[in-house]
């Protein structure tokens, strides 16, 4: 089960290792991105036998809960919303046979300290926020800067953010994109009119002009606890702000946090890198230096800890997550190696083959 935000990809990391390690499969496409599969499903009807590859369309409770009730899945491959994951893995009838891989949601923070190239800070947190309308588990979803140059960064993300150019996919220099999920102008603005109650301002010019399913971009600042957008993962072009004094701050926020997938830090100073690194080495699964959080290539290793993932996306990875090691054994004695040296030789076995040693 992909997400629509990366159907293809996000899909076939765990359906392509499935079907290499010999299973069959069952993939439900994400409800918006359905028709990018169609052009796939004669592909695979002409490469696979009948019954190897199947697909599943419909309302999720509708299609997914009697497959998993029936008891006869295996392996959940899931990316989406760990609420969600946990309903569907609960309708198992013998959950500790289901293997599962989960890629969920995050809070992803950026820790720009005052000793960080601005210029590049406020390029990397940018693309970060906002790249995919900053619809993505990778995005950066808290911005925590310190005090000594908030006001700086404020005054220069703001300017980059108001020229970004919105507008459809398919035209020319488009940052911008329409929302594809109905509702979700009116649920982002429901998060910034809630940390604007608790004393935050919108802090850039074009923040939050909507045009149907189209929301500019929010700068929201200063964050506050208790508010939603301080733990809850806004999935969207909102991007809050916080200033800090004391690295501690920010790190104190994650340990104590739900999620644990990525965080950034920007920084020239060796000794505050290494801090940062030491403090959330053990909460996150990715560090990332001067740069924005990101979603790497297949061979590096994808997961996150807490509520932000279960088990791990990558090659190696995922084809161990579709199999179950199994061995043979024999004691070492001339009778056994006859037996299998005959066995061998006349390959009267699948599974014994020449890669066996005593």
């Amino acid at each position: 089960m992909g997400p629509f935000n990366y159907p293809l990809n996000e899909t076939f990391t765990t359906l392509i290792p499935a079907l290499i390690m010999g299973n069959t499969i069952v993939f439900k496409p994400p409800k918006l991105g359905v028709l990018l599969h169609e052009p796939l499903l004669e592909l695979f009807a002409s490469c696979f036998p009948p019954g190897v590859v199947n697909t599943a369309y419909g309302d999720g409770r509708t299609v997914i809960t009697p497959m998993m009730k029936s008891g006869r899945l295996d392996v959940l491959a899931f990316i989406g919303s760990s609420k969600v994951a946990d309903i569907i893995r609960s309708q198992h009838p013998k959950p500790h046979r289901l293997r599962c891989v989960l890629g969920l949601e995050a809070k992803n923070p950026a820790i720009v300290t005052a000793k960080a190239d601005l210029d590049q800070a406020v390029k990397e947190c940018v693309l970060g926020s906002l790249g995919y309308n900053g619809q993505r588990c990778t995005a950066l979803k808290l911005l925590w800067v310190q005090r000594a140059v908030y006001q700086t960064f404020c005054e220069r993300f703001c300017a980059a953010v108001d020229a970004l150019k919105p507008g459809l996919p398919w035209e020319p220099g488009v940052q911008l994109t329409p929302l594809p999920e109905p509702g979700k102008v009116a649920t982002l603005q429901a998060l910034v009119d809630d940390a604007v109650k608790a004393g935050a301002k919108v802090l850039n010019r074009r923040a939050g002009a909507t045009d149907a399913t189209s929301f500019f971009p929010a700068v929201v600042g200063p964050v506050r606890d208790g508010t939603r957008l301080w733990r809850e993962e806004q999935f969207g072009p909102v991007v809050p702000l916080v200033p800090f004094d004391d690295l501690e701050e920010p790190l104190a926020w994650v340990r104590s946090g739900d999620y644990g997938q990525q965080a950034a830090v920007f920084s020239q100073d060796p000794a505050e890198v290494a801090r940062v690194v030491d403090g959330l080495a053990n909460q996150v699964c990715r560090i990332n230096i001067n740069s924005q959080c990101q979603r790497g290539p297949d061979v590096f290793p994808f997961t996150g800890r807490k509520d932000s993932a279960e088990g791990t996306l990558s090659v190696s990875d995922a084809l161990r997550v579709f199999s179950i090691r199994s061995m043979m054994a024999a004691r070492d004695v001339p009778a056994n190696h006859a037996i299998l040296g005959e066995i061998v030789r006349g390959r009267k076995s699948g599974f014994i083959s020449t890669d066996w040693v005593f």
